[in-house]
């Protein structure tokens, strides 16, 4: 049965209400690592499930609105660059590896999206402070990401299994 596109954006919103939510929960908890801003980036369930359920368009609407509504609510203005662009190399690299191993190995591809994501942020942390002094972190980052990323990937691996089909919007062709 074909969705109506008032059904569909509900179902979007919801997910992005959801993704805001557990961002909000996440900011609050303390550091994993003394390394700045370092957390495990459960709101990436959220765009996990879309991926795997939806299309990259209607994810990286979730993820966009997720970023921008995260950063006026519990960010300053620069954390929106951080976000964006952690964001969106994240969700490139798990697009990607979706369609070459047909939506299999989640958290491999949460792995990959983490590392991803960290990269992204190293990246607009060098341009910020014009120095590849932020580099440093990087080993940090890639054990961090890593494993959070396979955790991430688990939980959305066992989500899909839980949830009903009929939550997300409906499927459409990437």
């Amino acid at each position: 049965m074909k969705q109506s596109s008032v059904q569909k954006l509900t179902k979007l919103s919801l997910f992005a209400a959801v993704a805001l939510a557990v961002y909000g929960f996440e900011s609050l908890l303390p550091p994993l690592l003394p390394v700045p801003g370092m957390k495990p980036g459960l709101a990436n369930i959220v765009t996990l499930l879309l991926l795997q359920r939806t299309n990259g368009k209607d994810t990286a609407l979730v993820l966009l609105v997720r970023c921008l509504l995260a950063a006026l609510l519990f960010g300053q203005a620069v954390s929106l660059l951080y976000s964006l662009a952690g964001g969106a190399l994240c969700l490139l690299a798990e697009f990607l590896l979706f369609r070459l191993l047909q939506k299999k190995a989640l958290p491999l591809i949460s792995a990959f999206g983490g590392l991803s994501h960290n990269l992204g942020q190293l990246l607009i942390a060098c341009l910020l402070t014009a120095s590849p002094a932020p580099l440093s972190y990087l080993p940090y980052l890639v054990i961090a990401g890593t494993l959070t990323g396979v955790f991430v990937g688990l939980c959305a691996h066992y989500l899909l299994k839980a949830l009903p089909g009929n939550l997300f919007p409906e499927n459409t062709p990437r």
